[in-house]
C-alpha cells in the first residue's frame, strides 16, 4: 500500500499546514490582544498541533524522497539561499521556544509566558511563512 503512496505530495501538505500554522499564529494573537484568553489558547494549542504534524509530513517526505536541488542562479539563488538557511536554523530553534511558551501558558505562568511569547511568536512566524516561500521558490518557479 505505501509502495504505491507518492510521498512527494507531502510536499505541497507541507506547505499548506505552514500555511495554516502561520494563520493560526496570527490569529491566536488578534485574540489574546482582544483579551480573548480562551480562544488564544485554543488557536495557539491549535497552532501547535499542526506544526507537529508538519514535522511529521516533513520527515516522513525527506525519508521517502530525493532532495529536490534549487537550479535557478543570479538574484533568485541570493534570495533562496539565505532564506533557506535562516529558515533552517530558526526552525531548529523554535521547537524548545515552542515548547517552553506553550508549558507557561499552560501553567498559567502568564507573565513568563509573556516574555517567552515576545520571542517564540516572531520567530515561529517567521518559520512558517518562510517554509511557504521556500516551498513556492523550490517547485513552483
Amino acid at each position: 500500500m505505501l509502495a504505491e503512496f507518492d510521498f512527494r505530495i507531502l510536499a505541497s501538505v507541507d506547505a499548506s499546514l505552514n500555511g495554516l500554522a502561520f494563520i493560526l499564529i496570527c490569529s491566536g494573537l488578534i485574540a489574546i490582544k482582544r483579551g480573548k484568553v480562551e480562544l488564544h489558547k485554543k488557536l495557539m494549542l491549535s497552532a501547535v498541533g499542526v506544526s507537529a504534524l508538519f514535522l511529521v509530513c516533513y520527515l516522513t517526505y525527506h525519508l521517502n524522497v530525493a532532495p529536490v536541488k534549487f537550479v535557478h542562479g543570479g538574484w533568485l539563488a541570493a534570495v533562496y539561499w539565505p532564506l533557506l538557511i535562516s529558515h533552517i536554523v530558526l526552525a531548529a530553534v523554535q521547537v524548545p521556544l515552542i515548547l517552553r511558551t506553550v508549558y507557561l501558558g499552560l501553567k498559567d505562568r502568564r507573565a513568563q509566558h509573556k516574555k517567552w511569547a515576545k520571542v517564540t511568536t516572531p520567530i515561529w512566524l517567521y518559520v512558517s511563512i518562510t517554509g511557504v516561500i521556500v516551498y513556492l521558490m523550490l517547485y513552483h518557479l
